[in-house]
């Protein structure tokens, strides 16, 4: 049974390893996320633990998927955002295991992200994605295509790759 939920920092915590796991995992298939070929379990609990310290600071929310107890996959909804945006958040580093893809936990991780960015006040959503497999999730879910920068990371083994930026409404800022 597929179930996705909020993590608090606390438990957050408890699932340091598992959420490090997915993102090794991620890396070690290729996906431009923002790490290099080389990228280790340490690393990844290293960046986990700044995405908890950013949470307790109330700058960020954590969803992670799970297949029973296993924690399949993850995404991030970033908050903080400069004085003049207060209404527009960023989706971040939606990540689904290799093993567990096509079973719609990446539908459901972005669906979560939408609705908490939504009851947190914010009216607009920015992602980007240098993955064909996650455009075509994005359109499905109703977000619009900006457009692609070429050259714009790098893959883990070092050659580049292009960017694709999309947004979505959630709903009408107030003024």
């Amino acid at each position: 049974m597929l179930e996705v939920r909020q993590l608090t920092p606390a438990e957050a915590r408890l699932h340091l390893a598992a959420l490090a796991h997915v993102l090794v995992d991620c890396v070690d298939g290729g996906a431009s996320v923002s790490f290099m070929a080389g990228f280790s379990q340490a690393d990844a609990e290293t960046f986990f633990t700044k995405v908890i310290d950013s949470m307790e600071r109330g700058e960020r929310i954590l969803f992670a998927a799970f297949l029973g107890t296993d924690l399949i996959g993850t995404v991030q909804v970033l908050l903080a955002m400069p004085p003049n945006q207060p209404h527009r958040g960023e989706i971040a580093k939606l990540l689904v295991t290799r093993s567990a893809r096509g079973q719609g936990a990446g539908r459901r991780l972005m669906q979560q992200a939408e609705a908490s960015a939504r009851s947190a006040g914010k009216s607009l959503l920015v992602l980007d994605t240098a993955d064909a497999h996650a455009e075509k999730l994005y359109t499905r879910l109703g977000w619009t295509r900006l457009g692609v920068i070429p050259e714009y990371a790098l893959l883990p083994d070092g050659g580049f790759c292009a960017t694709t930026f999309f947004w979505k409404l959630l709903t009408s800022p107030a003024r």
